[in-house]
């Protein structure tokens, strides 16, 4: 297709013919996961699953990919997806307005993916998606698993330059890292498997209070997008690879 000839000459037909059976599912589709949903699209990837309960609302619009004056109130993952097709409208497009959880885990059916990107904000959920996605066998181990990819905290950051990627347990400086390996040692439930993070060593404080009904702290959107598209690279370069 013309719209990726400049990818197809980058990547090759027989990579670009890989990377588009590939299957992904993102879990969270807000500063991180947006951006990461799009990068996958316009890289190629056709089938692709993305999972978010939440609605757009105006505190977004700084930072997430779908979020504007005009889809305030909408579906987040309603509002991704029609610009993904957009995008590529032969993709395959699966949006769910559900959330991971121990009560709904079992219904993403995870070993159907290639790939699962981690992008959940909520420490219990994360810790629990972490643990069920490395307890998958990868490709290394059957030739045809599950690679999974996280990302760790992206709020209170300014400087894109010290954004990076490491295996969980070499990841430094990031205080949800730290929450998590926390969490696992409490409930003696440890991910199955080494997997890759994207994480930044930067922390800044607010320069103002938390609005009491938004405990969310201060993000801007070059550090969320960046950590997004580290993401997409991540599965990308795998694929191209495999």
């Amino acid at each position: 297709m013309k719209k990726f000839q400049r990818l197809e000459l980058l990547l090759g037909d027989e990579a670009m013919s890989r990377v588009a059976r590939k299957r992904v599912i993102i879990f969270g589709v807000g500063g991180v996961g947006s951006w990461c949903a799009e990068s996958l699209v316009r890289s190629g990837i056709r089938h692709l699953t993305i999972v978010d309960c939440d609605r757009v609302c105006v505190t977004n619009i700084n930072r997430q990919l779908m979020a504007t004056t005009k889809t305030v109130g909408q579906v987040k993952v309603d509002a991704l997806k029609e610009r993904l097709l957009d995008i590529n409208p032969s993709a395959e497009i699966t949006a769910l307005q559900q959330v991971f959880t121990a009560e709904t885990a079992e219904r993403f059916q995870l070993d159907s993916y290639d790939y699962i990107i981690d992008a959940i904000d909520s420490l219990k959920d994360k810790a629990l998606l972490i643990r069920m996605a490395t307890s998958l066998p990868s490709p290394e181990e059957e030739g045809r698993g599950t690679q999974f990819f996280s990302s760790m905290g992206a709020a209170l950051k300014l400087d894109p330059t010290r954004i990076k990627t490491a295996e969980f347990w070499k990841v430094q400086g990031d205080p949800l890292a730290r929450a998590l390996r926390r969490r696992f040692k409490h409930d003696g439930q440890y991910p199955q498997r080494k997997f890759q993070c994207v994480y930044s060593d930067e922390l800044l404080e607010n320069q103002k209070p938390i609005d009491p009904n938004d405990k969310g702290n201060g993000t801007i959107v070059h550090i969320t997008a960046i950590f997004g598209f580290t993401l997409a690279s991540l599965v990308i370069r795998d694929a191209v690879s495999a």
